[in-house]
């Protein structure tokens, strides 16, 4: 199946994608893709070092009549989400991705491809073994845990690099050159509840919310896609305000930086209601995918009758909980006035987990503007606190600050134009690049970033072009020649 990924052009690429493709490598448990890049810099004789928080960055000197060059960094992160279809068998930690050739897509079999961030490590990995290609001095870094707590360019000390312009190979348009992005922090609320005896004469259902787009929390959050924690909380608030169901379990969302695309919820209502409850529930389905018919075709809202759980939520909590849920903010809450059609901030409620006395909700709030990001992360706290949820905020990272007078970004706007007759599209993206948080111990470096075009990420949709592979390949090649002189 991979082989015919091997095969497409270019092959520098796309084999060194199929090589790191083999090797599993989710956030958090970088460990064999770290020792992959370890023992791939060593057997090219290049100076290979691993930091105190494993990152990998890999030396290689600049080829002949490129000496006087500014040493540039290329950087690309190493983890990838781990997001699959439900009814799709896989083992994240111990597969390597299943990818097929779709038309002029690559995809994989029923999980995320792994091309966010793998296109960028591929494209380093083959400028680094080429015996052929023009380039000054490079040093490479691989930083890892990008997606959950960009771990790795927090932990990446000042001094370990000297290169003077970076090249981040993390954006998703290929005819775009991204010069800012928005920066992140975590809000977490959580409470426990007191679990009581399901009433007699009470019917089980199993609420499932299914088949929406999911996506990247970041670059789709303007697209109005279904969040399936806010659909399944409708749905239950519905039914708790008519007909007095309760809540015995949710289990909704999956990542923090990912749109959710399931959940899955268990519930009771009492007899003498059923029939009644079933047709408002139906009638209600009929709406929200009416409602999502253009964005969410495929959205599909299960109820099925099951034997009730032991226990249910306490009354008085549950209200709480469906009431606060409703009230947070998800979505676009500002757009930036300075950059047109950028989102400044958003929210996406990731995560809801009810069960077992406890109860956390797990939300990732982005800005562009860190005064921004934190006056949409004290509306959520505030929200949940009056549920009586203790709030915390954790893994805040800086945005990265547009500069509209680099000078590699000259460089780069001038050979999109001669290669592809037009201009790029200069902009800053609502994701959460690294260069931010590296520019704080190395302020004075020159950054950019772009890539190629790739849809669906963080998502079992993802996929990459191939076409734009090639055409993203060129300008790489063509970038690397013209780096400015020292």
């Amino acid at each position: 199946m991979n082989e015919a990924i091997r095969n497409l052009e270019p092959k520098a690429l796309w084999n060194k994608f199929a090589d790191l493709n083999a090797v599993p490598r989710p956030s958090k448990k970088e460990e064999r893709v770290i020792a992959f890049m370890k023992e791939f810099g060593e057997k090219l004789n290049l100076e290979t070092v691993i930091d105190e928080v494993g990152n990998v960055i890999i030396k290689k000197p600049a080829t002949p009549g490129m000496e006087d060059r500014k040493t540039i960094i290329m950087q690309s992160h190493l983890d990838m989400v781990h997001q699959k279809n439900a009814d799709t068998q896989f083992d994240f930690d111990t597969q390597g991705i299943e990818m097929y050739v779709d038309g002029d897509w690559v995809r994989a079999k029923g999980t995320t491809l792994g091309a966010d961030n793998g296109l960028g490590v591929a494209t380093i990995m083959a400028v680094l073994e080429s015996t052929d290609i023009t380039h000054p001095a490079i040093e490479a870094l691989f930083t890892i845990d990008e997606e959950t707590g960009m771990t790795g360019a927090m932990g990446l000390k000042g001094g370990l690099l000297t290169g003077e312009i970076l090249l981040n190979l993390d954006t998703e348009e290929d005819d775009e050159i991204d010069i800012g992005c928005a920066g992140g922090v975590d809000v977490t609320a959580e409470r426990t509840y007191n679990e009581e005896d399901t009433p007699e004469n009470s019917i089980g259902y199993n609420i499932t919310v299914k088949g929406l787009n999911g996506g990247h929390s970041g670059m789709d959050i303007h697209k109005g896609l279904g969040n399936a924690n806010k659909i399944m909380n409708r749905l239950l608030f519905d039914g708790f305000e008519n007909f007095g169901l309760q809540i015995s379990e949710i289990n909704g969302g999956s990542l923090r930086n990912a749109i959710p695309r399931e959940s899955f919820a268990k519930v009771v209502i009492s007899d003498i209601f059923d029939e009644a409850f079933q047709f408002d529930m139906n009638e209600l389905i009929k709406e929200i995918k009416a409602e999502f018919k253009t964005t969410e075709p495929r959205l599909e809202v299960v109820l099925e009758k099951t034997e009730a759980p032991a226990k249910v939520m306490d009354l008085g909590v549950q209200e709480g909980l469906t009431r606060a849920l409703y009230a947070a903010h998800n979505g676009v809450y500002r757009m930036s006035a300075d950059m047109e059609d950028l989102v400044e901030t958003s929210n996406n409620i990731a995560r809801v987990i009810v069960k077992e006395g406890k109860i956390h909700i797990g939300c990732l709030t982005r800005s562009s503007v860190e005064s921004s990001k934190f006056d949409l992360a004290n509306a959520l706290r505030s929200t949940f606190e009056l549920i009586g949820c203790e709030v915390n905020f954790s893994g805040s990272y800086p945005g990265w600050t547009p500069n509209v007078n680099s000078p590699i970004l000259e460089v780069l706007k001038d050979i999109y134009e001669k290669q592809n007759g037009e201009k790029p599209n200069v902009v800053a993206c609502h994701a959460g690049l690294e260069c931010g948080i590296l520019g704080t111990n190395y302020p004075d470096m020159d950054m950019i970033s772009f890539g190629p075009t790739i849809k669906g990420a963080h998502s079992p949709d993802e996929r990459a072009s191939i076409s734009s592979a090639q055409k993203y390949w060129k300008f790489v090649l063509e970038i690397l020649k013209n780096i400015p002189k020292k």
